[in-house]
């Protein structure tokens, strides 16, 4: 995507959301979402309504039921962290859901080098320097959020705690069926 190209109109396709520059983490390994709710600066409230209307999806374990624990992998807690950010400059959430989906089908090559840039109606992503410049010099950008500036927060935020196995037995769960068989 080039600097004129909205959040709306992507240019390639890959996968993950996010798939360079994050440190190298097993998918079977996750973060419970309290953990996940606290790195990324929000309420467990809000982290259940965006899971339920899924805007970002626990990507290492889904709830399955009444009582059972999401697990949120480490691309999912920096997304969530970028979310929290954008709504907190004004951007809806309806907008918001769009960038995230469009990011998503897009993909980025290069994260420590990545800026999402606003005009406080679209989302921009700029992966460079001259592109965050020629956004600007148009009068188009209001603010930016470096991506991996974000991600270096949320790497020093996990850092205090334990990731969780995805093959771990969600003990509450497990604790609910054993109660109603």
């Amino acid at each position: 995507m080039t600097a004129g190209d909205t959040v709306g109109e992507p240019r390639f396709a890959t996968e993950l959301l996010f798939t360079d520059g994050l440190p190298e983490m097993d998918d079977d390994t996750g973060y419970r979402g309290a953990v996940a709710a606290r790195a990324a600066g929000i309420t467990y409230r809000q982290l259940d309504y965006w899971a339920r209307t899924e805007l970002v999806v626990p990507t290492v374990r889904g709830a399955s039921g009444s009582g059972s624990q999401r697990l949120y992998g480490f691309r999912d807690i920096l997304v969530l962290k970028l979310v929290k950010r954008l709504l907190d400059t004004g951007i809806s959430l309806q907008q918001i859901r769009t960038a995230v989906e469009q990011l998503r089908a897009a993909g980025i090559r290069d994260l420590a080098g990545t800026t999402l840039m606003s005009d406080g109606a679209s989302v921009y992503l700029c992966t460079s320097n001259d592109e965050v410049i020629d956004l600007v010099s148009r009068g188009q950008g209001v603010f930016g959020i470096a991506v991996g500036k974000v991600l270096r927060e949320v790497e020093s935020t996990l850092v205090d705690f334990e990731a969780a196995s995805a093959d771990t037995v969600d003990e509450l769960a497990a604790r609910r069926a054993a109660r109603t068989a």
